[in-house]
């Protein structure tokens, strides 16, 4: 279950970054495990003028984000993370004119990564434009902080 003072944060961590406001991301929902985020088309994403297809790299950054949001869902907290490794298999382009949505769970967390699955599609989740593996490492220092294994000089 996730806590409610932490799923209230949950828009604001969609979309509070200088990079993911710029993108105009927005947080959708969260149902169970799985997190939605939404990037309405803008003219300034696309990637191919004529065809209106947005930016490949507007895609691996939402499910990137969407990946991110998931490891703290199921966490049920805000920790420090980065994204360890990312693959992205495109399997169409996105329709032009159409809004995209992105959702992620993790369904794996050890005390030191989070393993993700997330898709990005318009309307329909089996029907996506692209799908992504990823593992995010955690910031799993126990309390120690730089040099903490270091001696003291005597």
């Amino acid at each position: 279950m996730t806590d409610p003072a932490f799923a209230a944060l949950l828009p604001q961590l969609a979309s509070g970054a200088a990079h993911t406001h710029a993108l105009g991301f927005e947080f959708e929902s969260l149902s169970g495990k799985t997190v939605r985020i939404r990037v309405p088309w803008r003219e300034d994403l696309v990637g191919d003028p004529d065809t209106g297809v947005l930016a490949g790299g507007l895609v691996t950054t939402l499910l990137d984000h969407v990946g991110g949001l998931a490891v703290w869902t199921a966490l049920d907290g805000f920790r420090p993370l980065a994204t360890l490794d990312l693959r992205v298999d495109y399997m169409r382009a996105a329709e032009r004119g159409r809004d995209l949505l992105a959702e992620a769970e993790c369904y794996r967390l050890t005390h030191s990564i989070g393993f993700v699955r997330a898709w990005a599609f318009e309307d329909d989740p089996s029907d996506p434009v692209a799908a992504a593996q990823a593992a995010y490492i955690l910031d799993s220092d126990g309390g120690r902080r730089a040099g903490h294994n270091a001696r003291a000089s005597s």
